[in-house]
């Protein structure tokens, strides 16, 4: 309870902060691409150091580590391909069965790590958050649909991803690109990559079309393997009085 007092009132005061300098302020003066890469270098920071406090076991660990080398793979194999590649199903598909937590960090780490082949930069970041919400949000749709999902239905939320992700690369492309900082020049940052976003979308929407039903069950069954029970025996000590 205290931890998630602590990050509340740190978030709180940040985005206080960044009020207060966006009244104080000239617009033209106000760097607002630095001042959005460090709220976002601190609710980054802030989960990676909850995941750190928290019991994770070396299963877990083990597990992150695979899925997001997997994602990475084939973001690496498929770099002949723009925005057509299957790390976003992965990521998808690894916090569907795993859970918000798992997920988003499969997809941050597969962000910095499969930059150091692509290249590292002020994009990263936010790679790192569009790909940890894919995660983590699947977790949650996970939690709700479980096993019954259809791989119909996890191609349709890979659509819609294919399309948040690209507007959320776009904030940074356009705060730091763009001036006037206005939602016209906001719509011009997202039209000029819809064809990227069409095609990111259309990745997600085949790739799990082909290979929900044979990659879902392999990994349930990873999960069923990870997970322990505690069972606890009760003893029943009978006296007998004469």
């Amino acid at each position: 309870m205290k931890r998630n007092a602590f990050s509340l009132l740190i978030i709180l005061l940040t985005a206080a902060v960044v009020l207060l300098a966006y009244e104080l302020w000239p617009t033209e003066d106000l760097n607002w691409a630095v001042t959005s890469f460090a709220m976002l270098f601190l609710g980054l920071g802030l989960f990676y150091l909850r995941f750190e406090r928290a019991k994770v076991s070396s299963k877990e660990m083990a597990l992150i580590a695979s899925l997001a080398a997997l994602a990475v793979v084939g973001r690496i194999i498929f770099a002949p391909f723009p925005n057509f590649k299957p790390t976003t199903y992965l990521i998808l598909l690894a916090g569907f069965v795993f859970g918000p937590r798992a997920g988003f960090m499969v997809g941050s780490t597969v962000a910095v790590v499969s930059n150091m082949f692509f290249g590292q930069g002020p994009w990263t970041p936010w790679q790192m958050l569009a790909w940890g919400l894919v995660g983590a949000t699947a977790g949650l749709y996970g939690r709700w649909r479980g096993e019954s999902v259809r791989p119909l239905e996890l191609a349709v939320f890979g659509a819609i991803w294919g399309f948040l992700f690209g507007w959320i690369m776009n904030c940074w492309v356009w705060l730091t690109t763009f001036f006037p900082l206005t939602f016209k020049t906001f719509l011009a940052a997202n039209a000029a990559s819809f064809w990227f976003d069409v095609s990111h979308a259309s990745a997600n929407v085949l790739f799990a079309l082909l290979l929900t039903r044979s990659f879902l069950p392999i990994l349930y069954r990873f999960r069923k393997k990870l997970t322990t029970t505690t069972l606890e025996v009760q003893h029943h000590v009978e006296t007998k009085t004469g």
